[in-house]
């Protein structure tokens, strides 16, 4: 029997690299994956491949997300774990950085959080259970060059994950926060291999991290086993933060 057997699980951004590692080891896991997804090709495709159900959600748009919700809560009735997983990356220097691409990256880093969660914790309030996990990264502990946008969004999450912890427990909810280190996906695939391998070399375990090292905490904390788990923040970074 599988960790999450029977669980109903929404996965935004399911459709390429962390978030589809994600998918793929929660199905694995007996979970039901709903995969919500901006870029339909990638979403259907996963989709198909793992049996999952694929819904095409802007997570920065009330409406968008709201379709998800519902079709979610009429189609199984039940909601165990929302991975807010999906984020964009506009990165530029302060001095170089425009309004439309500080907003483009909050909006869906931030926003696509609150709007989800919202959504998410009004079914699983009603049931009495659920878990929320939020993607952050390292970066939002110590801040990155040229990612003023960014590392805003992904501090924002700890702090959004933390109150919500505050405020759900009551209800039986858990909420936590991943914040993943230098990870291949394909948001890194096109940096240079010298960068890579000098990146590489600043991780204690002189390694990059996979989507599925990720895939396996958002797996632990989703599960019974990190039942007494919440309000934390699970760095998944080799080492870095040190």
């Amino acid at each position: 029997m599988g960790l999450l057997e029977s669980k109903i699980a929404v996965i935004t951004g399911g459709g390429r690299g962390i978030g589809k590692a994600t998918a793929q080891l929660f199905t694995n896991e007996g979970a039901t994956v709903v995969i919500a997804e901006f870029d339909e090709v990638s979403g259907q495709s996963t989709a198909n491949e793992l049996g999952a159900h694929f819904i095409k959600t802007d997570i920065s748009n009330e409406e968008s997300v709201n379709a998800l919700f519902n079709f979610v809560s009429s189609k199984f009735g039940q909601l165990d774990i929302l991975v807010n997983n999906a984020g964009i990356l506009a990165d530029s220097t302060l001095k170089k950085l425009d309004s439309d691409s500080f907003d483009a990256v909050i909006n869906v880093n931030l926003r696509g959080v609150y709007l989800c969660g919202r959504a998410a914790a009004n079914i699983m309030i009603e049931q009495g259970s659920g878990v929320i996990l939020n993607a952050s990264s390292v970066v939002a502990h110590h801040g990155n060059f040229g990612q003023t946008n960014y590392v805003a969004s992904k501090a924002g999450v700890i702090g959004i994950t933390k109150v919500w912890a505050r405020e759900l427990g009551k209800d039986g909810i858990r909420v936590n926060a991943v914040a993943p280190g230098f990870i291949q996906t394909n948001m890194t695939a096109g940096m240079p291999e010298k960068v890579v391998n000098m990146m590489g070399d600043k991780v204690p375990l002189k390694r990059w991290g996979q989507p599925e090292d990720v895939a396996n905490a958002y797996t632990f904390l989703a599960s019974d086993e990190a039942s007494y788990i919440t309000g934390a923040v699970l760095n998944v970074d080799g080492g870095v933060v040190v």
